[in-house]
């Protein structure tokens, strides 16, 4: 891996820097970030020693089914190591003036969720700089990491670019690739890139703040935009290929997971959340009906439109996950059963 950062050509007859300083600059920095990608990025510039002099986060909300209201992460750690933060639901002119009394030099973003209006874009002196969980302009968006996995991608990275009033859409100041393995799902590629962009973030910072480091505009002609993740894209459908529905079941883990329905004579149409699953991307000898349950082996498997699912953990709404031989234990007519 290598960071694509171009340095800036000194205007005196010095010798070429093709490496930016490696100390922190002592800078004002306010960070704004909300899940736990952003936690990570918060947690390594506190560590390296950034002057952060607050730090902005969504606003709590509920969470889980107990719809408890969880801080964000950036809060929890915000709070621990005696950050100032805030919350605005939106950036009005109060919210504005009490930011602009932080006076940042440097503004840092990583998934704050929140689009920042240009009066907050043009205030500290060098910018709005944010970390992008994709090789840019593929994926422009909020949900990078989800669609790169959908898409099946072999191949990510992360971006630190400048911000300006697109979604996405501003200079680029470095990027570091990374390969996506086909075990990966969303969970441990946020982990992948959270590490990715701490390490690109601590290498292009100095640079950036020298003046080391040449902003470099993006090819809108190659760009992709991310689709909006909803609950009903988990939803199955049996005859898309045991590799698309692997893709689905990588993306959309843990949210909003992927899933079928069960149709019963009592109770109706189950909900049935695929919780855990492996693939076998080749048909058995004999086919089945799409979305039909069998037993293959020891294994437990649904017919695709080309391959197999083998279900390993399953959950019916509203209930706690299970093994599927857990479950068959209570309802073993799923064998034998079609899902739609």
């Amino acid at each position: 891996m290598r960071s694509d950062t171009i340095p800036r050509k000194s205007k005196k007859s010095a010798p070429h820097k093709s490496a930016a300083p490696a100390s922190v600059p002592k800078v004002r920095v306010v960070f704004m970030g909300t899940p736990d990608f952003s936690g990570k990025i918060f947690s390594s510039l506190l560590d390296a020693g950034y002057h952060i002099v607050a730090a902005y986060t969504k606003p709590d909300r509920e969470s889980g089914r107990d719809r408890k209201i969880v801080p964000s992460p950036v809060k929890q750690i915000a709070l621990t190591r005696g950050i100032p933060v805030e919350q605005p639901s939106r950036f009005d002119t109060d919210v504005i003036a009490t930011l602009r009394g932080y006076k940042p030099d440097l503004i840092i973003v990583a998934a704050y969720g929140k689009i920042l209006p240009k009066a907050v874009l043009d205030l500290p002196g060098f910018g709005c700089v944010n970390v992008h969980a994709s090789l840019l302009p593929r994926w422009r968006g909020a949900s990078p990491i989800q669609n790169a996995l959908l898409a099946g991608d072999t191949e990510t990275g992360v971006t630190i670019m400048l911000m300006d009033e697109g979604i996405d859409t501003g200079d680029i100041l470095s990027a570091k690739k990374t390969a996506i393995s086909f075990d990966d799902t969303n969970r441990t590629l946020l982990e992948k890139l959270a590490g990715v962009g701490t390490e690109i973030l601590s290498e292009t910072l100095p640079g950036w703040v020298e003046r080391y480091i040449e902003p470099k505009a993006q090819d809108g002609s190659q760009a992709t935009v991310c689709q909006l993740i909803e609950r009903e894209d988990g939803r199955i459908f049996w005859n898309s290929t045991a590799l698309e529905i692997w893709n689905r079941y990588r993306g959309l883990t843990p949210w909003p997971g992927i899933f079928s329905f069960w149709k019963q004579k009592d109770e109706g149409f189950i909900r049935l959340k695929l919780t855990r699953i492996s693939i076998q991307r080749t048909d058995p000898a004999v086919r089945r009906e799409f979305g039909e349950v069998f037993e293959s082996g020891e294994k437990i498997a649904i017919q695709t439109g080309e391959g197999l699912i083998f279900v390993e953990e399953i959950q019916a709404e509203g209930k706690s996950p299970m093994p599927i031989r857990d479950f068959l234990n209570g309802r073993p007519d799923l064998i034998g059963s079609v899902l739609g």
